[in-house]
C-alpha cells in the first residue's frame, strides 16, 4: 500500500522528538493517625465504639506510568517494512528516521570510496582494500564488515564502456550490532551514475521482459533495459571480476545466508540514483528465484532503501514485487526531477481513465513501495536537488536547510544568470543535462 508523507526542510523534526506520558493517578488508602483525646467529649463513647484509630483517608497520587520505549530490536520488522510502514510515516518514527539515515551513510560510503583521480591506478575504482573501507569512510565503527566489491558495465557500445565498481556487499560481524538490530543484517549497497557509459545506459529508457526466472519467463514483468543491461551484462575482459554485476551479488548473498543459516537475518539493499534501481531490481532477483530463504525455510525479509531513484518498471513489475514481498522505501525529493524519470508522461497516473484502463496502461513506468516525501532546493546550488549528502543532511538537521520558494518569472531569470556566468562547454556533456533537467522539473514544463 502506497504512502506519501511530505518533510519539508523549514519544518520542525527534532532527533529527540518530545513525547508525552501519561501519568496514571490512583487513588490510595492513607491511613492517618487521630488521636482519641482530640475528639469531643460528648462524642467519646460513641466514637470509640464506632470508631478506629486508623481512619483511611481517600485521594488521589499522580505518579509517572513507567514507559517502556521501543527499541530497534524489538521493532525491527516494522523499521523494515513488514506492514508497509504502517503508523511510521506520519509523523515520521523516530528509530526509522535513525535507520533511513544510517543506511543512507552506507550509501555515501560508495561516493566517498570511490576514486575519481585520473592519476591513480585505481581510477573509477574503489581506492580501498575490503578491510580497510568501512573505516576510511567513517563507518568503522558501524558493526559491519565488507565481504565482497561488486563491479558491473553498462553493455553499451562504446570504447569506454567497461567493468567498474559500482558497490558493496557488507553484513554485521560485531555481535553487539547484531543485538542491537536484533538480527544480522545483509547489506548491499549501490552508487549512483558516474562514467559516460553508465549515462548513456541511462538514456536507454525502453521498457524489456525481465526474464530472470529460468522457470517462467513473465513477459508483464518489464524494467527499463538500461538499468537491466547495468545488472546483467557481463565484462569477460575485467580485471577485477568475473561474472555479472548479478552474479556477483546471487553468488555472494547466498554463500552469507548459508553461513548464517540457523540465525535470524535480513536482506537490506540501499542505493542512491540508478544505485537504487539496481538495488530494486536485485531485491526482486532474489524473491523471484527464492533465494531469500532460511534453513528452516523461512523468508528473509528484503528491504530496498532507495534515495532520489527512478522508476525501474511497469505496473507487471510493481506488481510482481508487492506478491513477493520486497519492501521498498523511496526517499525522494520533490524538487528532483531524477525520481520523475523515466515516463514523464506514460507513468502510473497515465495508466487509466476514470474507471478504465487505457491500451498503454502495461506501457507506463510505475514506482514501487512506499515514498517519504522531502521538499528542499539550493538556488546557488540547483544540482544539490539529487545530492545524497543534501537528502540525508535534511533528515538529520532540516532545520539547517534552506528551502527556496520562487515564481516562475524570477526562477527563470536567475537561472539565466547562474548559467552566464559559467561556462557550458567546459562542463561535462552529463553535468549540463542535469541542469537542464533541473530547469524543467522547476519550471513545471
Amino acid at each position: 500500500m502506497a504512502c506519501r508523507i511530505s518533510i519539508s526542510s523549514n519544518s520542525s523534526l527534532s532527533h529527540n522528538k518530545r513525547r508525552s506520558t501519561e501519568l496514571d493517578a490512583t487513588a490510595t488508602l492513607t491511613a492517618v493517625t487521630i488521636p482519641i483525646t482530640n475528639l469531643p467529649r460528648q462524642n467519646l463513647t460513641t466514637s470509640t465504639r464506632q470508631s478506629k484509630p486508623l481512619i483511611p483517608i481517600r485521594h488521589n497520587s499522580a505518579a509517572p506510568a513507567r514507559t517502556v520505549q521501543p527499541t530497534l530490536s524489538r521493532m525491527w520488522r516494522e523499521i523494515q517494512g513488514e506492514s508497509d510502514w504502517e503508523n511510521l510515516m506520519n509523523p515520521l518514527h523516530p528509530l526509522l528516521r535513525e535507520e533511513i539515515i544510517r543506511y543512507g551513510e552506507f550509501a555515501m560510503a560508495c561516493y566517498k570510496a570511490f576514486d575519481l583521480d585520473p592519476r591513480s591506478k585505481r581510477y573509477l575504482n574503489c581506492q580501498y582494500g575490503k578491510s580497510r573501507m568501512m573505516e576510511e569512510t567513517g563507518l568503522g565503527q558501524s558493526g559491519y564488515s565488507v565481504t565482497k566489491y561488486i563491479y558491473a558495465t553498462p553493455g553499451v557500445d562504446i570504447p569506454t564502456c567497461c567493468s567498474r565498481w559500482i558497490g558493496y556487499v557488507a553484513v554485521t560481524t560485531d555481535e553487539q550490532e547484531v543485538k542491537r538490530l536484533g538480527r544480522r543484517d545483509i547489506l548491499v549497497s549501490f552508487r549512483g551514475t558516474v562514467t559516460s557509459a553508465e549515462w548513456i545506459a541511462n538514456f536507454r529508457s525502453n521498457l524489456t521482459s525481465a526474464r530472470l526466472d529460468p522457470h517462467n519467463d513473465r513477459p508483464d514483468v518489464k524494467v527499463e533495459s538500461g538499468f537491466l543491461g547495468v545488472y546483467t551484462s557481463d565484462d569477460r575482459d575485467s580485471k577485477f571480476t568475473s561474472g555479472s554485476c548479478r552474479n556477483q551479488l546471487l553468488s555472494e548473498i547466498s554463500r552469507i545466508i548459508n553461513q548464517y543459516k540457523d540465525e535470524e537475518v535480513s536482506i537490506t539493499l540501499v542505493g542512491h540514483s540508478m544505485g537504487s534501481s539496481l538495488a530494486t531490481l536485485l531485491g526482486y532477483d532474489l524473491a523471484e528465484l527464492g533465494l531469500n530463504r532460511g534453513s528452516s525455510g523461512r523468508k528473509i525479509p528484503i528491504t530496498v532503501y532507495s534515495f532520489a531513484g527512478p522508476r525501474v518498471g511497469n505496473s507487471g513489475f510493481k506488481k510482481r514485487c508487492e506478491e513477493l514481498g520486497v519492501k521498498v522505501l523511496r526517499v525522494v525529493n520533490v524538487k528532483d526531477p531524477v525520481p520523475k524519470l523515466p515516463g514523464m508522461f506514460l507513468n502510473e497516473n497515465s495508466r487509466v481513465l476514470g474507471e478504465r484502463e487505457l491500451p498503454w496502461s502495461c506501457s507506463c513506468y510505475t514506482h514501487v513501495g512506499v515514498e517519504l516525501a522531502l521538499n528542499f532546493f539550493k538556488m546557488k546550488n540547483p544540482a544539490s536537488v539529487h545530492d545524497l549528502e543534501a537528502y540525508i543532511g535534511l533528515l538529520k538537521c532540516p532545520s539547517n536547510m534552506m528551502q527556496l520558494k520562487k515564481e516562475g518569472n524570477d526562477l527563470v531569470s536567475k537561472f539565466k544568470d547562474f548559467i552566464s556566468e559559467r561556462k557550458l562547454d567546459a562542463w561535462r556533456w552529463e553535468i549540463a543535462a542535469l541542469q537542464v533537467g533541473i530547469v524543467v522539473q522547476s519550471l513545471r514544463i
